[in-house]
């Protein structure tokens, strides 16, 4: 019985949202504007790949911080499920998206820090 419950148990939490938050540093030359388009180059190559389909990501500048440290922006990656976060994370290595990622960091965009949440819609 106990592997049962473990079992109901993990079906919940693979089904839930699976949330990356990136905290980013941008080059006091780059603009939102630039921000938001590197993003985007990036969004289409990471929605092409296994697991990306489903994909949103957000951008969030903060207005007002108190004592957050030291961070430019937030790069919100939202997935369905977990499984979609695997899918997408284990054929990151070598990707379109990840060039992206490693141009946009040499031009000054840098995001080298994250977690990954459990999502969960409260109503």
């Amino acid at each position: 019985m106990p592997v049962v419950m473990l079992l109901i148990g993990a079906s919940s939490v693979f089904a839930a949202e699976a949330t990356q938050m990136w905290k980013c540093e941008a080059e006091e030359n780059i603009t939102e504007a630039q921000m938001k388009a590197m993003a985007g180059e990036w969004v289409k190559a990471a929605k092409a790949m296994p697991g990306g389909a489903g994909m949103e990501v957000h951008l969030y500048f903060p207005v007002a911080v108190n004592d957050a440290g030291d961070f430019d922006l937030w790069l919100v990656i939202v997935t369905p499920s977990f499984e979609d976060w695997g899918k997408f994370w284990d054929n990151y290595e070598g990707s379109p998206a990840e060039a992206i990622d490693m141009r946009n960091a040499e031009d000054g965009v840098a995001c080298p820090d994250s977690a990954v949440f459990e999502s969960v819609k409260i109503e």
